[in-house]
């Protein structure tokens, strides 16, 4: 019995570039892997109508590629969101299909340890409702992957008493950071500043986060479900944490390359 290599022109394009390959597939795919949209935003963004940018959502949802969850600010809408992870399996397996040479590396994460003298770090502000979960979770973790060469903050438009205890249990165990002594901030105790990203994690604050000086490419939304209010506090919180930390350790993997992409430079 004959046992060939199956050349890649017998065999059918992988699933993800076959989805990818349409135009509009593809416009939406490259505005969901900036931030999190609702589908009017997208009909605006791609210049198509509703209903068609409705039908192609459909498809790269049934994919697992796109996810859509409800808007704790209008339950009305729907955010959208591009698993990045999910792409990055479907384009190395792509390049694998076509040439086992071709199979993508993982994506970088560290930022150089030694900035050049002409840059300055990038600023970022994390920011949700209370500051006392999500966004000093996003906060930490950017720091701690970038070995603090990133000017990173967080703050909240109705800060909390306190950094909850679940958030800084699950930074100590699962990621050896310690936010123990953090204290939530108010949006207004950052106004004069200027940042580069202002990334919300809460579709509220989405609604009245200022933008810092950061423009409209710098303007960034996750959409990650409060942890605080869908499970309380105590042990039973606990897994609502892990959850949050993991998905938003995981934005901020894919986060860093473009930190590193584009290098501030330093203001005369």
């Amino acid at each position: 019995m004959y046992f060939g290599f199956m050349r890649p022109s017998e065999a059918a394009a992988p699933a993800f570039l076959r989805l990818a390959a349409h135009p509009l597939r593809w416009k939406l795919l490259a505005e969901l892997a900036a931030s999190d949209y609702r589908v009017r935003e997208l009909v605006q963004r791609v210049g198509q109508p509703q209903n068609l940018v409705s039908y192609h959502l459909r498809l790269l949802r049934g994919a697992g590629l796109v996810t859509a969850r409800r808007s704790s600010f209008d339950a009305r809408d729907s955010y959208y969101h591009l698993d990045l992870e999910r792409c990055a399996h479907g384009l190395a397996d792509a390049g694998g299909a076509l040439h086992p040479a071709l199979r993508l590396a993982p994506v970088p994460s560290p930022l150089p340890r030694s900035p050049t003298r002409t840059a300055r770090r990038p600023a970022v502000l994390f920011a949700c409702t209370g500051n006392s979960a999500r966004s000093p979770i996003a906060e930490a973790l950017l720091r701690h992957r970038t070995d603090g060469q990133v000017d990173v903050t967080s703050a909240g438009s109705h800060p909390r008493p306190g950094i909850h205890g679940d958030a800084v249990q699950v930074l100590r165990e699962q990621h050896g950071v310690d936010i123990s002594g953090q204290r939530p901030r108010h949006l207004e105790t950052l106004l004069g500043r200027r940042f580069d990203y202002v990334i919300s994690l809460c579709d509220k604050v989405r609604e009245v986060c200022p933008e810092f000086g950061a423009g409209r490419s710098g303007l960034v939304h996750w959409s990650i479900p409060d942890p605080t209010a869908t499970t309380g506090s105590g042990p039973a919180g606990h897994p609502a944490f892990v959850r949050t930390a993991a998905e938003i350790d995981t934005r901020i993997r894919y986060l860093v390359p473009l930190l590193v992409a584009t290098p501030q430079e330093v203001k005369q």
